[in-house]
Parts: C-alpha cells; sequence; structure tokens
C-alpha cells in the first residue's frame, strides 16, 4: 500500500539519483562538461586561488652565471556567494490517497512531476549558464493595455511565474499564460495588482531570482568587476571581436589563436545562437567544406570543427558565439543535488491550509572561471 513514508523512501532512493544524473550531464553540453567540486567551498561562500602569469625561476644560463632566482608569483582569489538553487514538485493529498493501492498509479504521478521539474530546472539552469546573475529575463520595452512587449522573448515561457519593475515598482509572482513570439509580447493569468499601462517600463525577472542566480558567461564578458576583482589584469579580461558580418573560419582560429597566446590555454568548446550556426554552415557549403559531427556525453550532436564542438544553445543571445576553455569553469557546490528534509527526515511536507504536499529539491553552488583571459566571443554577427 502507498503511503507518505513509501513515497519519501522512493523520492530518496530512486528519483534522487536519476534526477542528479540528468541535471549534471543531460541539461547542457557546456554544463556536462565543467567539472564539480566542493573543495572551494569556505562557509557561505566560494574561493578560489588563482595564479597569473608564470614562475620566473627558469633561465638558460652559462656554467659560471648565477642560478636563476624566482619571482614572488602573486595570487589572486576569486570570490563569489554560494547561490541558493530550488527545485519543487507538489502531490495533491485526494492523488496519494487515489494511488493507496495502485503502485503503477503512483509512479506515473511522481514521472509526471520529476518530468516537469526536470525541464523547468534545464530551462532555469541553461539561461542562467548565459546570464550575468542578475536573474533578468528580458528588458520591458513597453507596456499597455496589458501587453508587456520585450527587446527578447527567448526566456520567457507559458507558466512562468515572474517579477516585474514598472515605473519603479515591483509586482511579484505574477503567471505568464501566453507568449505572443512574433510580436515579442507576454500575457498574464490576471492584471488585478498591476496597473493598464506604465510609462517607464522597466525589467522582467525570474521570480525571486533577482541578483541570485549563478555567475554567467555574460557576466565575464561585462565591464563590470568579477568575482569581487577589478579587470585592471590582463588576466582578468577576456577577448571580444566586434564582427558586423558573417561569422567564418579564418575569424573563429583568430580568436581561438587569441586565447592560446594570452593563456597558453586551448579553446575546447563553442556555443552559438542557432542563426550564427545556420550561418556557419552556410559559408562551409560555400568553401566546399565538409565539416563531419560528434556526438557529445550530453548525448547532443555537435559540429566538429578540428575536434572542437560547435554547439548552438536556445539561450545564447542572437548573433553570439562564445570560445570558451572549459578546464578553467568549475561548479563549485556546498552538496550535489539532494532533497530538504524536516527535522524528522520526511521530504513530503503538506503545505499550510492545503490538503496537498511538496518535495524540494535544492543545490547550494556557484559558477567560476578561474581564467577569464582564455576565453573569447564574437559579437554582432550575421545569423543566416
Amino acid at each position: 500500500m502507498i503511503t507518505l513514508q513509501s513515497t519519501d523512501y522512493v523520492l530518496k532512493t530512486f528519483y534522487l539519483d536519476a534526477v542528479t544524473d540528468y541535471l549534471n550531464a543531460k541539461i547542457n553540453p557546456f554544463l556536462a562538461r565543467i567539472k564539480k567540486t566542493e573543495t572551494d567551498v569556505v562557509g557561505k561562500d566560494v574561493q578560489v586561488v588563482c595564479r597569473p602569469g608564470i614562475h620566473g625561476g627558469f633561465v638558460a644560463g652559462s656554467e659560471m652565471d648565477d642560478l636563476p632566482k624566482t619571482s614572488t608569483q602573486e595570487f589572486l582569489v576569486l570570490t563569489s556567494s554560494l547561490k541558493n538553487l530550488y527545485g519543487m514538485i507538489e502531490i495533491s493529498d485526494k492523488a496519494i490517497r487515489a494511488s493507496a493501492k495502485k503502485e503503477g498509479a503512483m509512479v506515473s504521478l511522481l514521472d509526471s512531476e520529476i518530468e516537469s521539474l526536470v525541464k523547468s530546472a534545464k530551462i532555469n539552469f541553461g539561461r542562467m549558464l548565459f546570464g550575468d546573475g542578475s536573474g533578468q529575463l528580458a528588458k520591458i520595452e513597453s507596456y499597455e493595455s496589458y501587453a508587456f512587449t520585450l527587446d527578447t522573448i527567448q526566456n520567457v515561457f507559458e507558466g512562468m511565474y515572474v517579477d516585474v519593475v514598472l515605473d519603479g515598482t515591483t509586482y511579484k509572482k505574477l503567471k505568464i499564460t501566453t507568449v505572443d513570439r512574433e510580436n515579442k509580447q507576454v500575457f498574464f493569468a490576471s492584471d488585478d495588482d498591476i496597473p493598464d499601462s506604465a510609462t517607464n517600463p522597466g525589467s522582467m525577472y525570474l521570480h525571486n531570482s533577482k541578483d541570485n542566480e549563478i555567475t554567467g558567461l555574460k557576466a565575464i564578458f561585462s565591464k563590470n568587476e568579477l568575482y569581487n576583482l577589478d579587470r585592471a589584469s590582463s588576466f582578468m579580461q577576456p577577448h571580444e571581436l566586434d564582427l558586423d558580418d558573417y561569422v567564418q573560419m579564418d575569424r573563429i582560429q583568430e580568436m581561438m589563436d587569441r586565447v592560446e597566446l594570452a593563456s597558453g590555454k586551448k579553446v575546447d568548446f563553442i556555443v552559438c545562437s542557432y542563426g550564427v550556426k545556420r550561418a556557419l554552415m552556410r559559408h562551409f557549403r560555400e568553401i566546399g567544406m565538409h565539416i563531419p559531427t560528434m556526438k557529445l556525453e550530453s548525448g547532443d550532436i555537435a559540429l566538429d570543427y578540428f575536434g572542437v564542438p560547435i554547439v548552438a544553445d536556445r539561450f545564447c543571445p542572437a548573433g553570439e558565439m562564445y570560445l570558451l576553455t572549459t578546464e578553467c569553469f568549475k561548479l563549485c557546490q556546498l552538496c550535489d543535488w539532494q532533497w530538504l528534509e524536516a527535522e524528522d527526515g520526511k521530504i513530503l511536507k503538506q503545505i499550510p491550509g492545503k490538503a496537498a504536499y511538496t518535495a524540494t529539491l535544492v543545490k547550494y553552488a556557484e559558477l567560476i572561471c578561474d581564467t577569464p583571459c582564455a576565453q573569447a566571443r564574437i559579437i554582432n554577427c550575421i545569423e543566416e
């Protein structure tokens, strides 16, 4: 007979491992290549020590020359806070009681909830990888008659809860019911709590995520400080090319060479928007070059550019291509994905005042790039 206790047990022993493996290895091909580590976590923060430059104690001298002197090598400490990542499932009491004597029904119910959780995690974690930690989904270009017109529509989906800023006021937990992708507009389930228009619309954020997300690629390529350090050192500065043209092989190779000359490391992963990938494939056809494909650990199929995979990602900004050295990235975590447990060890908890139970998946982590100068980006590529 299915009970709350047995459901707890199944979630802990069966679903947790399956969900963890998927979120770590299948959610995104870039994330799958990143090392996960717990060694750099100090309390609620992440502290990664890195060494810019090289050791000075090596020369080629004559027999009578003094032996080389070692230089005092500077250490940089990259510091950031662990970000709180949550995923929640909800099961009604009626569903549990209806499935009490039917194990197959309960398995189907749990499968459906876990599938929804994984889908949401895949979308939001994938988006965070290309963000700057702000949680901003889009800028609101205009707002009138309860229609929000956004600068980009790629980060918003039906069913998503968001916070919006209108005329300096934040309106929280609005549920998106309709997304008009052609006109870049979104509509909400209820307009009771928001005005019918705004003269100074601001931005749209994932609910309760403003300034709470992991530090993604956009932050690495911004002009602001990174990991509590300024950008004075060339070690902290990635490479960028403003192309304003179709991306071609020689420009890709130029940026790969710049990375290797500056850092001594090699680009091993390239990610771009769908439009840039189509334009690149057209370029290969025009020059009569056949590019083979490769299958990645995540299961994705990528273009094989002389051993370097090229992957299109739905959350990569339009007209952009990132050339990354993935060995320089690490996902620093306090622990891997775990169910949030009460003092009695239970993970299913009743929602106060409701005949339903929730279980919360949690991870405390931060994405760190310990060699920013080993990363490159091409922007303003013309898309196909």
